[in-house]
């Protein structure tokens, strides 16, 4: 099967998330964390889901993790994964699993971030990590 690139929207940039996708798009992964509970969570947001502190802080991510859940869209142009990703720090992030056939993905299957470019700030996406 062809591994044509899907097209993604820009992100929607605001201040709670802004320094992600400015990370994002050099590359790099960052998870908030707190430093009242010490618990990193997502989606990008100034409270704490957890205990409710507004003391948080963007850290760098391993970028890595397993495939938790998946779904193939077929009904499209290109299939494509839609996937929550466990990452290795905790929390569980809805993405896209990429560079990849889509009939080989399968949950537990380890993957790492990847960015792709958009017309605005680049969006998270996850690859499967090869095996070796």
């Amino acid at each position: 099967m062809s591994l044509i690139e899907r097209e993604y929207a820009a992100p929607i940039v605001d201040e709670d998330s802004g320094p992600f996708w400015q990370a994002a798009s050099q590359g790099r992964f960052l998870l908030k964390y707190c430093n009242a509970c010490e618990k990193p969570h997502w989606y990008p947001r100034p409270r704490c889901p957890f205990c409710l502190s507004d003391d948080t802080v963007w850290r760098e991510a391993a970028g890595t993790g397993v495939i938790y859940s998946y779904s193939v869209v077929r009904r499209a142009a290109q299939p494509y994964v839609v996937a929550f990703v466990s990452v290795d720090e905790g929390p569980s992030i809805l993405t896209n699993i990429v560079d990849c056939d889509v009939d080989t993905v399968h949950i537990g299957m380890k993957v790492a971030a990847a960015f792709r470019p958009t017309d605005g700030e680049a969006i998270l996406v996850f690859r499967p990590v090869e095996k070796g």
